[in-house]
């Protein structure tokens, strides 16, 4: 039992401990844990200072003494001697990584298809090589930002119904539910069933995303500016030793993958996920659903002999459930802004407006289970103001 007082409902109990980086009331800069409403000080406490005493956990993940320190940390949490945590309110989250590369998949049965049906509604809504292979594109690292960070809406070509394409804001600006992965070793080429030698945690994942400026660029080589203005990432990094009580069997994949994709574990993941724009509620899914697990993305990522090193990070792509009301983006729930949603407020949304605030949470938590959670993703749009005065 921890000397730290723990909300019974809190996403962060003492079986948790994720990791995250802070910026202390002295303006010190380290690496902590979360527990409850307080984060522990793990330089201060004494716990491997060489490798907390940083502005990321990159230095922690290279050393391979994560799970130690963590282990470290709960003996001390439980221990006889007090001292060296913070109440949250005091600190000033950071971004916990140092982010290497960023890749993004695109790994939900549900929500390929149901794109699919809104922008071909004519043909068939995955593309021929959907189920052969988990789909993907390299994202822009230097975008990655920590929860709390506002979002510019972004400028691009957009046509808006002119025959010819335009640079202006964008005018319908999405979230993406995703989960996102942290790489903890450096690996290439690497099965399935290895990846929890290589996956260091997992974090929220918000894929900011304007859907105009997207479906101007988009051919022949997908994604460009429509992604690479900002990724939005939770701040505190779960580890996947907390996770593993709820990775789960997962979908059944028709036809089988080539071998090198094939795993003998579970590495589905039990992992119930909400999201509020403002403060209504507008989606409720679980990420067991996925159709190819991070596991089989890392696999595939590696491959071709690219190699994965501490920090890189891959988005799961966004999470989408089969039915109304688990749509992982705006483009889904409105079908491309034709069928807008009631806010709260009294106000309708087609696409996020200025103002707006995305919120987005994950806790994974069973009977007879202690709640493994993320807390929130966080971030609010603001105007582009670019050329203004």
């Amino acid at each position: 039992m921890s000397w730290v007082p723990v909300p019974p409902e809190s996403d962060f109990p003492i079986e948790n401990l994720p990791f995250g980086v802070v910026r202390f009331p002295d303006s010190r800069v380290g690496v902590v844990v979360r527990i409850g409403d307080f984060v522990l000080d793990l330089a201060s406490a004494g716990i491997e200072p060489y490798l907390c005493e940083s502005e990321s956990i990159n230095l922690l993940m290279a050393s391979g003494k994560g799970p130690e320190v963590r282990r470290r940390a709960g003996e001390f949490l439980c221990g006889t001697e007090r001292g060296s945590i913070y109440p949250i309110d005091v600190v000033e989250c950071r971004l916990p990584i140092f982010v290497g590369d960023f890749v993004d998949f695109y790994s939900s049965l549900h929500h390929a298809s149901n794109l699919g049906r809104i922008l071909r509604p004519d043909g068939d809504p995955l593309y021929p090589n959907w189920r052969q292979l988990p789909v993907g594109y390299h994202g822009r690292a230097g975008s990655v930002v920590v929860s709390e960070t506002p979002v510019t809406r972004p400028q691009g070509l957009v046509t808006h119904g002119e025959e010819r394409a335009l640079f202006a804001a964008t005018s319908a600006l999405d979230f993406e539910l995703e989960v996102g992965f942290v790489i903890g070793s450096r690996g290439t080429q690497i099965p399935p069933d290895h990846c929890e030698h290589h996956v260091f945690g997992a974090v929220l994942l918000n894929d900011w995303s304007a859907r105009d400026i997207q479906a101007f660029e988009n051919q022949p080589l997908g994604p460009h500016l429509s992604k690479s203005f900002a990724t939005t990432i939770s701040p505190w990094v779960v580890t996947l030793d907390a996770l593993a009580p709820f990775l789960v069997k997962a979908p059944e994949q028709d036809p089988l993958p080539e071998p090198y994709l094939q795993a003998c574990r579970d590495w589905a993941l039990d992992l119930s996920l909400e999201v509020d724009v403002n403060d209504t509620c507008v989606t409720k899914t679980n990420f067991s659903t996925m159709y190819w697990t991070f596991a089989q993305q890392l696999t595939h990522m590696t491959a071709n002999g690219a190699h994965v090193r501490p920090g890189d990070l891959f988005g799961s792509g966004t999470v989408s459930g089969m039915s109304p009301g688990e749509e992982g983006s705006l483009i889904e729930i409105t079908r491309n802004g034709t069928a807008p949603i009631a806010l709260n407020d009294g106000t309708n949304r087609g696409y996020l407006e200025d103002g707006d605030e995305v919120t987005m949470r994950g806790a994974c938590g069973r009977e007879f289970a202690p709640r493994i959670g993320f807390g929130t993703c966080r971030g609010r749009i603001r105007g582009n103001t670019q050329g203004e005065g």
